[in-house]
């Protein structure tokens, strides 16, 4: 069996290698630049009208739709499956993989994903479909179906599907209840069976009640959870002020200069730092991977517009505001002056890194801990991430069941509510799997493809749209 493991990890890494240093950052970057020029900035001249229409008529009661959801109760349902593991665990292993210049590649590729989730939740809109009680249903496989027609768009949309489910449905699940297990195992010293109980039983409460529940949960935890972070993270950031001027130097020079922290040559230290930002920014925001569409085409608005704006948020608030509050502070009490790290260049950087203790699921706590204490930081931490994961978790269950229930039928849900159940469990219990890592990131990138191409065939939809605004 271990042959077996190892074998598949294997392969799993040299797709996942293959994808994230080419296809991934040419899908993404080409995807963000064509809608960012075809919708003229989309994500810059209707920033303040997104914004506003997010925070315009804010509230953690949006009440329950007749069908859909309400636009804030989209966009948190959106939120949700966004601010995960990835704001915490997957930023800081870009950082201590790619090296703090990571994280600007990371702003990168999310400037451009503003432009191109815009894209996404609009066609969403365009395409969705709505049954005589109100039911809603949407998303890529909607608009995949509708930009290919005869058997390669339903090849296409299939493979999305699948992707998707096993992706996010199931083994996404696992990652983020694993996370969870693992953090408040550390700082309460709860057997990660308990935790792993307690978590899939109230999953399966919430998933049951359907999107309804789910939207109504979401709408009132995503805010809290992210301006009890975004306060904590303010607290250590202030007490290192010092060293924020050195943190943020360290994000541009590494992401042009990454050999002199992580060594080797500059066209394999550049290729690294770019690649771990790419993959990390995908797993983090989700721009272009096709998943945050099934909560936007739920949204009840007057115009695909409107949700396009407020989706365009989303990303906004995910990486530049949570993902970049982690950064900070990682960097600030790991690199900069008086860190574990400090110090460190490209031939000592792996020596130090092993030797520190350090590793992408305790650096967090090891950080707030430096200012709040090793018990505080580790509670604090798990407390937060235990939000993040949870959200994402009914998240993205939501996304898969939409398209098992394409695949196989409404009837099919309870069969993929208790296999996505049993993820969650299983996640919790188990230890930190680098191939259950490495292939979510492989399904995740293998959603890009057909998304990517849906989304370019469909461009003068887009466009339009946003061309409406210039009217």
């Amino acid at each position: 069996m271990e042959n077996l493991e190892q074998i598949l990890l294997k392969v799993m890494n040299t797709i996942n290698t293959y994808m994230a240093d080419y296809v991934l950052i040419i899908l993404l970057v080409g995807i963000g630049l064509y809608f960012t020029v075809r919708t003229r900035f989309v994500q810059v001249r209707c920033f303040g009208e997104g914004m506003k229409k997010v925070f315009g008529d804010f509230s953690l009661r949006g009440g329950k739709q007749k069908g859909g959801m309400s636009s804030f109760q989209a966009l948190a349902t959106a939120i949700a499956g966004q601010v995960g593991t990835g704001n915490i665990v997957g930023a800081s292993g870009a950082i201590l993989t790619g090296g703090p210049g990571a994280i600007f590649w990371m702003w990168i590729i999310a400037f451009l994903g503003m432009a191109t989730i815009y894209a996404e939740a609009v066609l969403a809109q365009e395409t969705r479909v709505v049954d005589a009680d109100g039911t809603v249903h949407g998303g890529p496989i909607y608009y995949i179906k509708r930009a290919f027609s005869g058997k390669f768009g339903t090849f296409l949309a299939g493979f999305f599907a699948v992707a998707i489910i096993i992706s996010l449905g199931f083994i996404g699940g696992m990652v983020q209840s694993n996370s969870i297990g693992a953090t408040i195992n550390t700082a309460f010293g709860i057997p990660t069976w308990i935790t792993g109980l307690l978590l899939a039983a109230v999953v399966a409460f919430i998933i049951i009640g359907g999107a309804q529940r789910i939207a109504a949960t979401a709408e009132k935890i995503v805010p809290v959870m992210a301006v009890l972070y975004i306060v904590g993270g303010l607290i250590v950031i202030a007490v290192n002020i010092t060293k924020l001027p050195e943190a943020v130097g360290m994000i541009f020079k590494y992401a042009f200069e990454p050999q002199a922290l992580i060594g080797g040559g500059v066209g394999y230290a550049l290729k690294t730092a770019i690649s771990q930002g790419a993959k990390r920014g995908l797993f983090s925001n989700e721009a272009g991977m096709g998943s945050t569409p099934h909560a936007h085409a739920m949204a009840n608005v007057k115009t695909p517009h409107e949700q396009g704006v407020v989706a365009m948020i989303g990303v906004f608030l995910d990486t530049f505001v949570v993902l970049t509050m982690t950064a900070l502070v990682v960097i600030t009490c790991t690199y900069a002056s008086g860190g574990a790290l400090a110090g460190a260049d490209g031939a000592s950087y792996a020596s130090m890194l092993a030797a520190s203790g350090i590793d992408k699921t305790n650096v967090a706590q090891m950080s707030f801990g430096s200012v709040f204490g090793t018990g505080l930081g580790n509670a604090y931490v798990a407390i937060c991430l235990m939000f993040f994961a949870f959200t994402t978790i009914i998240s993205w269950n939501l996304f898969g069941k939409i398209n098992f229930n394409y695949l196989f039928g409404k009837k099919s849900t309870i069969v993929y509510s208790v296999i996505a159940v049993v993820f969650v469990f299983l996640g919790a219990v188990v230890k930190e799997n680098e191939l259950v890592w490495v292939t979510q990131d492989t399904f995740n990138q293998f959603m890009v493809i057909p998304n990517v191409m849906a989304l370019a065939a469909l461009a003068k939809i887009v466009a339009k749209s946003s061309d409406k605004k210039l009217k």
